[in-house]
């Protein structure tokens, strides 16, 4: 049975100091605060990085060969996390009216 909750336990990335998190799973969660509070950090650096390094642990070995390699992140835990996959947006056209906001 897939669990509920997607557990960090002893998060201590860059400016994350041994933090305990619970997050729902098959929900929308928004990390809100202020700048410098460790919000990308906790979702880049750490959810993020540790769920690609288990999707490409998945891989076989020729694959792995053609991909960077990501440093695990440090934590006591991480229980709950799916294989990550980000999709990069670029654009083609030099045109500035042709950009998305975000």
């Amino acid at each position: 049975m897939e669990p509920k909750m997607l557990r960090i336990r002893g998060a201590r990335m860059h400016n994350l100091k041994n933090i305990d998190v619970d997050l729902p799973r098959n929900a929308m969660v928004v990390f809100t605060g202020l700048s410098g509070s460790g919000k990308s950090t906790l979702a880049f650096d750490t959810l993020y990085a540790e769920g690609q390094r288990r999707y490409v642990e998945s891989l076989s070995t020729y694959a792995r060969q053609f991909l960077g390699q990501m440093n695990k992140p440090d934590v006591d835990s991480l229980e709950g996390l799916s294989p990550a996959v980000s999709i990069e947006q670029k654009t083609t056209s030099k045109n500035p009216r042709s950009t998305v906001g975000t």
